[in-house]
């Protein structure tokens, strides 16, 4: 059982933000903080200078934002593929209890040993969102770029409770002016405007660029620095990563940069958070396996679309002054299922205000003694389906973790503070921590009425590597991944 963090009461924690906010010469200074979440897609661990260390990628003010507030080195995606961690974000659910665990629409292999339960094709209606939660506490939210939580009309962010949205991917958009730009630099200027005209009152800003994601696309001047940064031109099997991913990271930059400038112009950068993360890990190519790998998550195993740790932990960082100490790492395992009860805490909202089960606990407490821990045995992931990995489930509890493979594979333990590469199972070294781990899992599978794989009667060795579309029902095309192929830089 973890140990007990130390109480922290909302009251020191309000109060300390309000004190920070009376520096401000401009824009609202009482009051709870603002809160920017930014929510990159596929960006990995080690896509950021401030976790990797080695001078590939340029990301000054992501690395700002971590000399300024609080870098967690063991954060979570609650899955590895993008839909399911967005609803846990949403929800302050595990998605298991959504029976939303893969990217909507999704795909399956109808001739697989498994058959992969349902998926559900949207965020369920009656889940109060931060921005439904946040509203009884006067937030105006706004919602720009990837949302991917149901395709339909009525499954969009304003129906979510998000006040003002704009939802939408790609990698480039129409400028005022006609001209195309970057979606980053789209998504900039709506931010600013968002910020403009609600600094007078408490708002939450949502962002989710659609960078990193495949196919890759940037601008020609940064591609040209990368290039010859890493000694090769954009896409070649051996340049990693590919100079056009490591531009798409300083685009994402780029963003986060000129909206914390806009908050300190706009004199809000003493009472507003800002929360930085990813969706899930790194993606080395298409699970199709078209197109040039363009990344490489090391020293972790595994991408995208496995339980790895290269395809769920990510980068988390969050500045809160008044809250959070500046310039240090927590080491504590958090999960994205913890952002929802967080920003609950730093809007004042209280737990008899919740409409649904929260799974995730507040990180305010951390922000403030990084060095603490959290009051609860362990964490989840629960990925039932075929991706880069067979279905699997796994548990983390402190440094043990442990995954499952549904297909009758044998289970995989490792030891994360002596193997963070996953390098060494040592499930049959350690039977005891194996059994333990096992009814640990078993009983949050059966708690949040996970739905299971179940054997295939239509199994066929043959057959077993074809990929289905469960939007259309029919097979992914031998042409579905061309426009992976290669990249576009203007």
């Amino acid at each position: 059982m973890f140990r007990t963090q130390f109480a922290f009461t909302l009251t020191l924690v309000l109060g300390g933000v309000l004190a920070a906010a009376t520096s401000c010469e401009a824009g609202r200074s009482e009051g709870p903080p603002n809160i920017v979440f930014i929510l990159t897609d596929d960006l990995g661990w080690a896509d950021v200078e401030c976790y990797r260390q080695d001078g590939t990628f340029d990301t000054p003010n992501i690395d700002q934002l971590a000399a300024e507030g609080v870098r967690f080195t063991d954060f979570y995606a609650a899955c590895p593929v993008c839909s399911p961690t967005r609803a846990s974000i949403q929800a302050g659910q595990y998605q298991a209890r959504l029976h939303l665990t893969d990217f909507i629409p999704g795909h399956w292999r109808p001739f697989e040993k498994l058959v992969v339960p349902y998926n559900a094709n949207h965020l369920p209606d009656a889940i109060e969102t931060p921005a439904e939660l946040l509203s009884k506490a006067d937030y105006t939210s706004g919602y720009f770029g990837k949302w991917h939580l149901g395709w339909g009309p009525q499954q969009q962010p304003k129906q979510q409770g998000y006040d003002v949205s704009q939802p939408y991917g790609g990698h480039w958009k129409k400028s005022p002016e006609g001209n195309e730009e970057y979606a980053t630099q789209t998504m900039t200027r709506q931010a600013e405007e968002f910020i403009e005209q609600n600094r007078e009152n408490p708002f939450f800003l949502f962002l989710s660029p659609f960078a990193v994601h495949i196919p890759l696309a940037a601008e020609r001047e940064k591609v040209t620095k990368y290039e010859q940064r890493l000694g090769g031109e954009s896409g070649p099997e051996g340049v990693l990563p590919s100079p056009v991913y490591a531009a798409m990271v300083e685009h994402v930059d780029d963003m986060v940069g000129a909206v914390v400038t806009k908050l300190e112009a706009s004199g809000l950068t003493e009472n507003t958070v800002v929360i930085f993360t990813s969706d899930n890990g790194g993606l080395y190519r298409m699970y199709l396996g078209v197109g040039d790998r363009v990344t490489d998550n090391g020293p972790l195993r595994g991408e995208k679309g496995t339980i790895y740790e290269g395809g769920i932990r990510v980068p988390c960082i969050i500045k809160a002054p008044g809250i959070a100490k500046a310039g240090v790492v927590c080491d504590e395992p958090t999960i994205s299922v913890d952002f929802w009860p967080t920003m609950a805490q730093l809007a004042g909202v209280g737990p008899d205000d919740r409409t649904q089960r929260i799974d995730g606990m507040s990180l305010v407490p951390l922000l403030s003694d990084p060095e603490g821990t959290l009051d609860r045995e362990a964490i989840f992931w629960h990925y039932p389906h075929y991706h880069h990995m067979d279905p699997t489930a796994a548990v983390r509890a402190r440094e043990w973790k442990l995954i499952r493979h549904f297909d009758g594979q044998p289970d995989e333990l490792f030891h994360l503070g002596n193997d963070l590469g996953e390098e060494t199972n040592l499930a049959t070294a350690h039977p005891d921590v194996t059994q333990r781990l096992n009814r640990t899992l078993d009983t949050w599978l059966t708690e949040v009425d996970a739905l299971l794989p179940t054997e295939n009667e239509k199994f066929d060795a043959s057959r077993a590597a074809e990929w289905w579309n469960r939007g259309s029902g029919k097979p992914v095309g031998p042409r579905a991944g061309d426009h992976y192929r290669g990249s576009d830089v203007r």
